[in-house]
């Protein structure tokens, strides 16, 4: 169990990340009415796009799952063996509320507490984005460790980083081609697909990507 923590764990386990969570409660409906507005396109209609033929019972990761809004939108379509790995305690603690069935686990990005290979496909949603660019490489690695198959993202998009203010903070989040970074580190890992997801009303982009492990 990690004792030492960066600048963004503190934030993020704190009254910081609890701010967080108490604006991003939603039911899986209001999250595809927020992707819709934001995007042309729900959630729960990319998650098909990108998962819509993978075998229901996977067991599935999401690293940094706050409440579980992304776990619950793959329940939604037929996903049953969900866990999520979250630093914020208060955030742990509102899911058993909001949620049913979802297996919720207090730990870091950086120093996730499962075996290699427990999962069948481990997931990102706006998580790289918010690690410093001197830790991202690791938690890339654990993510690659405790997957036996697939690597899901949706995280913002640049050609090369680029640090963005966030909520009057700077060292808080930034954005790259994190599919690249993955390559970069795991040659065995072949792109399965991936999709820029342009936003309606300003030019950023984000991206979603699926990486399957090579045999």
């Amino acid at each position: 169990m990690k004792t030492k923590y960066t600048n963004q764990e503190k934030k993020w386990s704190g009254e910081f990340g609890k701010e967080y969570t108490l604006r991003h409660v939603y039911k899986p409906e209001d999250l595809d009415k927020l992707y819709t507005k934001y995007f042309g396109v729900s959630r729960t209609e990319l998650n098909k796009e990108f998962l819509g033929k993978l075998n229901r019972s996977i067991k599935i990761l999401e690293v940094g799952s706050n409440i579980g809004n992304q776990l619950v939108s793959l329940q939604k379509i037929g996903f049953k063996n969900l866990y999520g790995i979250e630093i914020n305690k208060e955030a742990i603690e509102l899911s058993k509320s909001v949620t049913k069935d979802i297996n919720f686990v207090w730990g870091s990005a950086l120093d996730i507490p499962f075996k290699d290979n427990y999962f069948d496909l481990v997931f990102t949603s706006g998580l790289l984005i918010h690690i410093s660019p001197s830790d991202v490489k690791k938690v890339i690695r654990e993510i690659h460790r405790v997957t036996k198959q697939y690597i899901w993202g949706l995280e913002y998009y640049a050609d090369k980083y680029e640090e963005v203010v966030y909520r009057g903070k700077k060292n808080m989040l930034w954005k790259t081609n994190f599919p690249k970074l993955y390559i970069g580190l795991f040659p065995n890992l072949k792109l399965v697909k991936e999709k820029m997801v342009q936003y309606l009303d300003n030019k950023n982009v984000d991206k979603m990507f699926l990486f399957k492990k090579k045999k």
